[in-house]
């Protein structure tokens, strides 16, 4: 155990299931047809392998089979959508000189953040809440935030950082009431690459307009995701971000990526069926992470709701130890001090700090994200390892010896060099 490396980075992205890559193969060689050759069997053949997947991925959600566009993955789908519906559905009321008004929060991934900033460039009004301490963004707080001339709303499902679970059923009924009260159009999109596959999901009963996700999530290929267009009450209409030979009933143009296709849609069946063995032994298996850690580690906090996380990602901040160096410490565990998107940064998370975590506990968090093939030894051994180079850590830090002697640090007047 101590001579291989550990994998507890699983919210960055999975391994892939044996089975998918057993699913992918022919479609190497065998089968390696342009599904838009429509002349020959070689294309009727990747044609018919590319709609099977389809079917797959709108059964792990609950839609139908229409509603699925594939995409390279979460980002590209996350850009379709919130560009595409900007610019479908912008208009300028009267007296007002804006194109729409988009609402956000300040803690999505970049994916979302980075095109919402560009829409406000290019004059949209944007609107980004703040969660409260727990990470939670609620419908409430959509409710408050809603204007008449809100278009957008685009909020993640569950955070990529800290696993905390937005109420989107709810969100999804707020904005159907405003849909509703104006008569205006107003879609809910959601940034679903964390939560698919790994908790269940219901088109109809859960209300999103738009949803996407991505394969590298849920144990297939990456390069490779759906967005969720929604065709009915109401139906969701996007402009197209690339245009060329119409694929993808012309939301997103260019040869099928048929291999990760099979591949992503093979993952979503798997994901249907296992679903609820996995995330019952994950919950353990966090909880077990947690209790342990924030048990034998004093000065230790889990960001993020008490509850309402999803099953496999833990947080977890440990005072007086200096971030780099506690990943130095430990560098035969694959985690991540942050997002994966965004861990070459010096910076402190921006998720961390928009809950409130001060900048020198978000520099010492560490996110465990457990999966699949995760075994319980491997937890156990990551617990005694964090355990040890924490407290080996703070053996050197002159602030932990003032805080284990009850000087109140807060009160120290520190000298200016």
């Amino acid at each position: 155990m101590t001579h291989r490396l550990i994998y507890l980075d699983n919210a960055a992205t999975t391994p892939c299931d044996p089975r998918v890559v057993e699913a992918m193969l022919p479609f190497f060689t065998e089968k390696f047809g342009n599904p838009g050759s429509r002349n020959h069997r070689f294309g009727w053949e990747a044609e018919d392998a590319v709609e099977v997947a389809r079917e797959q991925a709108a059964a792990l959600i609950g839609a139908t089979p229409k509603e699925i566009v594939f995409t390279s993955g979460s980002t590209e789908g996350n850009n379709l959508a919130i560009k595409g519906a900007a610019s479908m559905y912008e208009r300028r009321p009267a007296g007002q000189t804006g194109r729409g008004h988009i609402i956000s929060s300040i803690h999505e991934h970049k994916a979302v953040l980075d095109p919402c900033k560009r829409l406000a460039k290019e004059g949209f009004d944007l609107s980004l809440l703040e969660p409260g301490a727990d990470g939670l963004i609620t419908p409430e707080m959509v409710r408050g935030a809603l204007r008449e001339d809100t278009i957008l709303v685009t909020l993640m499902w569950a955070n990529n950082e800290i696993g905390t679970i937005n109420d989107i059923p709810g969100i999804a009924r707020v904005v159907k009431e405003q849909r509703k009260r104006t008569g205006g159009d107003i879609v809910l999109h959601t940034d679903a690459t964390q939560w698919v596959g790994k908790m269940p999901t219901n088109a109809e009963q859960d209300g999103f307009d738009l949803l996407t996700w991505s394969g590298h999530k849920i144990y297939g290929p990456k390069g490779v995701g759906a967005l969720y267009i929604r065709r009915r009450n109401p139906r969701v209409r996007l402009v197209a971000q690339n245009e060329g030979g119409g694929q993808e009933r012309g939301y997103r143009s260019g040869t099928l990526n048929v291999t990760g296709i099979v591949g992503f849609g093979k993952a979503c069946e798997l994901c249907g069926q296992e679903m609820d063995g996995d995330g019952a032994r994950l919950l353990r298996l966090r909880r077990r992470m947690e209790t342990e850690l924030t048990g034998a580690i004093d000065v230790s906090q889990v960001n993020g709701h008490a509850e309402r996380r999803l099953p496999n990602i833990a947080n977890i901040s440990f005072g007086f130890v200096e971030g780099e160096g506690l990943m130095m410490a430990i560098k035969e565990i694959a985690c991540s001090s942050g997002s994966a998107c965004t861990s070459a940064s010096l910076e402190p998370s921006y998720v961390l700090k928009a809950l409130g975590v001060g900048d020198e506990l978000a520099h010492s968090s560490l996110r465990l994200s457990m999966g699949r093939f995760t075994k319980e030894e491997e937890v156990d051994y990551a617990i005694g390892k964090i355990t040890h180079a924490v407290k080996k850590l703070r053996e050197m830090s002159p602030l932990y010896d003032m805080h284990l002697e009850g000087i109140d640090l807060s009160q120290v007047q520190w000298a200016e060099h």
